[in-house]
């Protein structure tokens, strides 16, 4: 019997994959951020530069977490 009924159209598209995409560009900025912020905090500690260093490697995080969104998926 219920196989009488017909599937809701859903205009061709899976509404669970803007959430993915979503979910991967939000993860791309937060470990670009992380990582590259981390790696400039422990060039800060060797180098004694008081957090420049941590705040170029959170921007340059950044810009690459940026970049691999709209590079991967085409944003």
């Amino acid at each position: 019997m219920a196989d009488d009924h017909p599937a809701p159209d859903t205009g061709g598209t899976d509404p669970r994959s803007g959430m993915h995409h979503a979910w991967s560009a939000l993860s791309y900025l937060i470990a670009g951020i992380g990582v590259w912020g981390f790696a400039g905090w422990l060039v800060d500690r060797w180098l004694g530069l008081d957090g420049m260093a941590t705040a170029v490697g959170a921007l340059l995080g950044g810009g690459g977490g940026i970049y691999l969104t709209v590079k991967r998926l085409g944003l």
